[in-house]
């Protein structure tokens, strides 16, 4: 048997791992449906976020909602957060 080595930072599970780059909105050329067939979880900067809109490993930043504000188009305004960003699968 061989044994297969994961990077911690993309964790392969189902065979998709989790990219650099991610959002939940559809029409973002970031979404990759794929990967949310299971509960994604954000750490930054030691702290776990389930609330993420959008994530960038590599620029170490998230999105978050900024309450229940919305723009004119229904969607959540949202709030970018700097730091170290781990993803992980729940």
């Amino acid at each position: 048997m061989t044994e297969h080595s994961q990077d911690a930072s993309s964790p392969l599970i189902d065979g998709f791992a989790l990219p650099d780059r991610l959002s939940t909105d559809p029409r973002s050329p970031h979404h990759v449906a794929a990967v949310f067939t299971r509960d994604i979880g954000i750490l930054l900067n030691g702290k776990v976020f389930t609330n993420v809109e959008e994530y960038c490993i590599s620029e170490g930043w998230v999105k978050v909602p900024a309450g229940k504000t919305r723009d004119r188009k229904g969607q959540p305004l949202l709030i970018k957060l700097k730091g170290k960003v781990q993803a992980f699968y729940q």
